[in-house]
């Protein structure tokens, strides 16, 4: 028996997620807007009975046992957490700060029953878990580099919101930057423990967002990060991210190793072994998903499609409709993973500031929100 779903967010992401749900046999029976107006247009458009812009009647709705959490960041923790808290199982986008992360974990171990799971839908794509599998066979030798490109048009909203703040979640580090650390810790097993970084807000003014407000999130990011590998010298990672691009989009990993290199374009898996003369395609995009949405590039929309049909085979083979199972979902970030993402995102943007290379420690233990305080306190008493 598959639960009924209730759904935070009327962006493009709900959008999609939605019918693909309901195509999987899920019933949506709650939909949450930042406000009526929003939450009662999408509810009506996608035939969700129950619309509201009140948290707590999504949360307590009789007939909700999965929640599904794409708000802005800065709302994401809160959520979460009240909802795991009432009992329900959540998939929810990353948080906007290390510390909400760091809650939503505190929450996902107290809670262990539960369904916590972050929705980096990258990690569900065919060609992903593909990969995966031939770096685990050896197919590249001892992984040396990971190297990322994705180009594509601003990630702004059409009016001033989240998405042109930095301190809010917006930018590509934050939005596209957090979903490629995640996917090169599942493809190499390994996480990083150095960062170097650049950011660069090259539109901080449009024909939409002027006057006195100004965009301080970044819109070009190249990071570099050192990992632990099989190697003598690790895993260096590069990332580029550029969203200035109107009219295209690209999107490309590259892992590179002692005996070959692997490639995904797009949705497409490609292959050369060092001995080899050309590059073979190794998985053709076959999918059938549907045409890209204007809001959702295909590796991310193609992604979301599988992460939903793994959800269904992990809760269809129970009775109780909260039960689930873990193999279907093993891959799945888990609330730690998201932690790890947003510990490396924050190491970044201070390395852009100071211009240094910056460790990445995570977080074990709520900071005092005193802390600085008190050290005021005691250096004033000397």
């Amino acid at each position: 028996m598959l639960p009924g779903v209730g759904v935070f967010g009327t962006g493009s992401t709900a959008r999609v997620l939605v019918p693909l749900l309901q195509a999987e046999g899920f019933e949506v029976h709650a939909l949450w807007g930042r406000s009526e107006e929003e939450a009662c247009g999408l509810a009506k458009e996608l035939s969700i009975p129950f619309h509201t812009s009140r948290s707590d009647d999504v949360l307590l709705h009789q007939d909700v046992d999965l929640v599904c959490i794409y708000i802005p960041p800065s709302m994401t923790r809160q959520i979460a957490v009240k909802a795991l808290g009432i009992g329900k199982n959540v998939v929810c986008e990353k948080a906007a700060t290390a510390i909400d992360s760091f809650k939503m974990v505190t929450a996902a171990r107290y809670y262990p029953q539960l369904l916590s799971m972050m929705g980096n839908t990258l990690r569900f794509l065919p060609a992903f878990v593909a990969m995966r599998q031939l770096l685990v066979e050896g197919y590249v030798g001892d992984i040396q580099v990971c190297d990322v490109r994705v180009y594509g048009p601003s990630l702004l909203d059409q009016s001033y919101g989240w998405t042109s703040e930095e301190l809010m979640g917006g930018g590509g580090l934050h939005i596209v930057g957090s979903t490629i650390i995640d996917l090169l810790s599942y493809l190499t097993g390994h996480r990083a423990h150095r960062v170097h970084g650049l950011l660069r807000t090259f539109v901080e003014q449009n024909n939409l967002i002027r006057g006195i407000r100004r965009v301080t999130s970044d819109d070009f990011c190249f990071f570099q990060m050192l990992m632990d590998g099989t190697g003598s010298s690790g895993v260096c990672c590069t990332v580029t991210l550029n969203f200035n691009m109107p009219g295209s989009f690209v999107h490309e990993v590259m892992v590179v190793g002692s005996a070959g290199r692997l490639v995904v374009r797009g949705t497409e898996l490609y292959g050369q072994r060092n001995e080899s003369k050309c590059e073979e395609l190794l998985l053709a995009d076959i999918s059938g998903v549907g045409p890209e949405v204007k809001e959702m590039p295909l590796p991310h929309l193609q992604g979301l499609s599988s992460m939903v049909k793994a959800l269904r085979q992990s809760f269809q083979a129970h009775e109780e409709r909260r039960l689930w199972s873990q193999g279907p979902v093993a891959s799945a970030p888990t609330f730690e993973d998201g932690l790890y993402v947003q510990t490396v995102v924050e190491a970044v943007k201070r390395s852009s500031i100071s211009g240094e290379w910056v460790c990445v420690e995570i977080m074990s233990q709520e900071p005092d929100p005193n802390h600085n305080l008190c050290e005021a306190l005691q250096r004033n008493k000397n």
